[in-house]
């Protein structure tokens, strides 16, 4: 069971490992992009190319969900960004469970958004955690973990990438064990335990008076969505790729001004503590531009102040 890209290495790997995949579940094909063209999930177009029944639901309570999946037989059922809570009738279904693929090191950073959870917290490690599931969210039993640093340059994207392959390694790695009965799930401890939220389009807007260090971090954070933004004489203005760059305040938060050639970006915003870079903006309608290439089309940007 899963839907975006992150999920797909796990179920390539189940394939790979020679795991029989009776079925792949995946949410419903839904509107997408500029033109709001009908899409298929990552997970569907990988299953569909590999010959696999692919079944999309929306929820488990409309009749007769639960007792098609029942049909499958499955033994086991692993979950990697679904996106859907499994309700208790169906974790019952399969004689070892359901096991489901994290991006964390559970307790930290349970619920939605594990991966951007890392990188707003400034962690410099995260990892991946194959947990048997309950009726909580993800509140489960540890079978196994894995951790991977969190660099500077990481964004939500980069570092799902990561995640999703170790995930993928990690799962087929541990599934032989957990059937054979030589792992013992070890309790996840409540105490220690952070959550995250579904992330918003609004999360994206930037608000000057944050820290630069808050800036960056929301930044990468917010790649690929919704990103950051603000707004550039009434047009929106995306925030690209930004460096942080810490200094004295000059001014007013929001407030452009131009940086030295030695600097990693061509212009700068003052925050509520310093300066944030500007490496790759884009103005809304038009493409990506280096923010030096930038200036020089949109000549009274330095100076002005941004909303």
């Amino acid at each position: 069971m899963g839907t975006p890209d992150f999920s797909v290495p796990s179920l390539k790997a189940l394939v790979d490992s020679g795991f029989h995949v009776v079925a792949v579940y995946t949410q419903p094909d839904r509107r997408a992009g500029r033109g709001q063209q009908i899409s298929s999930s990552p997970v569907k177009h990988f299953a569909l190319s590999l010959g696999l029944e692919v079944v999309q639901i929306e929820k488990f309570k409309v009749a007769g969900t639960i007792e098609r999946l029942a049909a499958f037989s499955p033994d086991l059922i692993v979950v990697a960004a679904f996106g859907l809570l499994l309700p208790p009738k169906v974790l019952s279904v399969p004689k070892f469970g359901c096991l489901n693929v994290h991006p964390s090191l559970l307790p930290r950073h349970r619920g939605a958004s594990p991966v951007a959870g890392a990188i707003l917290s400034g962690d410099e490690i995260t990892g991946v955690t194959i947990m048997l599931m309950d009726a909580g969210m993800d509140t489960g039993p540890i079978l196994s973990r894995i951790e991977a640093p969190v660099s500077d340059e990481d964004s939500t994207r980069s570092l799902g990438v990561k995640l999703a392959g170790a995930g993928a390694r990690l799962l087929v790695e541990t599934i032989p064990g957990w059937l054979e009965g030589r792992i013992k799930p070890q309790p996840q401890d409540d105490s220690r335990a952070t959550y995250t939220r579904v992330i918003k389009k609004e999360d994206g807007e930037i608000d000057w008076r944050l820290t630069t260090k808050e800036l960056w971090r929301r930044a990468r954070a917010f790649d690929p969505w919704p990103g950051s933004y603000t707004h550039w004489k009434g047009s929106l203005l995306k925030l690209v790729k930004v460096v942080p760059i810490y200094h004295e305040p000059l001014g007013e938060p929001g407030k452009v001004i131009a940086l030295p050639p030695a600097m990693p970006a061509a212009v700068g915003v003052q925050t509520g503590d310093g300066i944030l870079g500007l490496v790759i903006v884009q103005l809304e309608g038009k493409r990506e531009l280096p923010s030096e290439e930038f200036v020089r089309g949109q000549r009274d940007f330095i100076g002005s102040s941004l909303l």
